[in-house]
């Protein structure tokens, strides 16, 4: 199963289209440097601003390039049940290890609506499934009941969640409402610690794209219940965490990649622009206090 410092990848423009050079690099720079899985088209990867057919090929890109070196969770949510089961077929074909399924936006589906969305997806796709509940972002929250129905009626299918609800009493909730040790992921970086101390298995990660070496460390002290450790490198981090949303995302994390290498542009889609030169000033100052540029 998932665990491990797992970031949730940027998609690189240039010229505003897809730059697959670029992204290509990134994904060796991420395995080399110890990510334990990759993710491509979340929320950092600007899933909702990419056509199905470049939604489609950055999957298709990354576990090409991955090469079997680490597992792919292939982005697959919509608010549309039918486009997310046409990414989650697309992904199983290409090979993707699991599909990444975010909770209907803007719709405002019911938990009755969940239930059924989550449902077809698992009964319409061989692709196991990772639920992934933003709240902040999606207005609609997975309630643990809902988590807990969802994964008794599909043992085989729903394998994990990615938690970024920022309530760390889920992870007990839901492992207690399930009865078993269940694959829970944070989705929020300066909660990491807490989430893992609970029973988390790693995280899904923003900061893991600009700094993945100190991120995984971090994580292997945890692994390791090296909690001084731990709490150092969760200290050295912390400025980084905040500072990737000192503007909307993931343009922080963007412009932090453009200054750690000269192959990635900062580029966001519209309706994003980049960030503000405060939110620059911000990432800079992290970056080095992190360690990850140097002065």
């Amino acid at each position: 199963m998932f665990s491990g410092s797992i970031p949730a990848l940027v998609t690189p423009f240039r010229g505003g289209s897809f730059d697959e050079p670029a992204f290509r690099r990134l994904i060796d720079w991420q395995i080399e440097n110890g990510s334990a899985a990759l993710v491509p088209c979340g929320t950092t990867g600007e899933a909702s601003t990419l056509s199905n057919a470049e939604h489609h090929r950055v999957i298709e890109v990354c576990i090409e390039q991955a090469a079997g070196r680490v597992p792919v969770i292939a982005g697959c949510g919509s608010n549309d049940t039918r486009n997310a089961a046409l990414h989650m077929n697309f992904a199983k074909k290409a090979g993707a290890a699991a599909g990444l399924c975010v909770a209907p936006y803007y719709n405002r589906p019911s938990q009755a609506g969940l239930i059924a969305h989550f449902s077809y997806l698992a009964e319409n796709c061989d692709l196991p499934i990772v639920l992934y509940n933003v709240p902040a972002r999606t207005v609609t929250d997975i309630l643990d009941d809902t988590v807990v129905e969802l994964v008794r009626r599909y043992p085989e299918k729903i394998i994990a969640i990615k938690d970024a609800s920022g309530d760390l009493s889920r992870v007990a909730d839901h492992r207690m409402g399930i009865g078993r040790e269940f694959c829970q992921l944070s989705g929020n970086d300066e909660l990491w610690l807490p989430h893992a101390a609970a029973g988390g298995r790693g995280c899904i990660s923003v900061t893991a794209n600009v700094a993945p070496k100190l991120c995984a460390e971090f994580h292997a002290a945890i692994a390791a219940n090296e909690l001084k450790k731990a709490r150092q490198l969760n200290d050295r981090l912390f400025p980084l965490h905040y500072a990737m949303f000192s503007d909307a995302s993931p343009a922080p994390v963007k412009y932090a990649l453009s200054r750690v290498h000269d192959w990635i542009e900062p580029g966001v889609r519209l309706p994003l622009v980049e960030c503000s030169e405060e939110a620059r000033r911000a990432v800079d100052e992290a970056l080095v206090s992190a360690g990850v540029l140097a002065l």
